[in-house]
């Protein structure tokens, strides 16, 4: 009975790490990833669409990444899309493609990124003890229908908050291993 609350909030506390994964696929570190782009839509006949749909994005080296749009006229929208994102470079638009050319981070950058990937880490840690909330309100509703014992109640919230030490201790090592990557110079 109170295994289905285990199983429930185990998943959604996985979701929460597999979204603070792509948070901190996002975030730049010393080389460059298409991830950087990710984000960014492009309005493609009226529709927002995100910019790997509308044309191949490699990064060519460790500090530049050139977009080839599908269609060549959708050079300019893809050039105000990136400047609208502001993601820290100016588009480079040659007429059949467009390259990013990130300069080398300065410390303050990095520690500026480490700041970030730190909010999202709390995050991520906010939503996992809200699942934690969330799954102790439903032993208490039970013990309180008389569902459960007290006993068993007590038991089902120490299981959870062993679900919960689990998923906080992901997104610390997560981060640690985040913050090392982007203060590696």
């Amino acid at each position: 009975m109170v295994n289905e609350i285990f199983e429930h909030a185990g998943e959604h506390m996985d979701k929460s790490i597999e979204a603070l994964k792509r948070d901190f696929a996002s975030l730049r570190t010393g080389k460059v990833t298409t991830s950087i782009v990710d984000n960014i839509k492009v309005d493609y006949y009226g529709t927002p669409t995100p910019l790997n749909q509308v044309g191949s994005v490699i990064a060519t080296d460790a500090t530049t990444i050139a977009i080839t749009p599908w269609e060549k006229n959708l050079l300019n929208d893809i050039e105000r899309a990136i400047q609208e994102a502001n993601i820290g470079v100016n588009p480079n638009n040659d007429g059949d493609f467009i390259k990013l050319f990130f300069p080398p981070m300065t410390s303050e950058q990095r520690q500026e990124i480490v700041k970030q990937a730190k909010a999202m880490a709390e995050n991520a840690r906010v939503a996992i003890r809200n699942v934690r909330k969330d799954a102790n309100n439903k032993i208490k509703k039970r013990e309180k229908d008389k569902e459960i014992s007290e006993d068993e109640s007590k038991k089902a919230q120490d299981e959870v908050q062993k679900i919960t030490d689990a998923h906080i201790q992901q997104v610390d090592d997560l981060f640690k291993s985040k913050e090392a990557d982007i203060l590696k110079v």
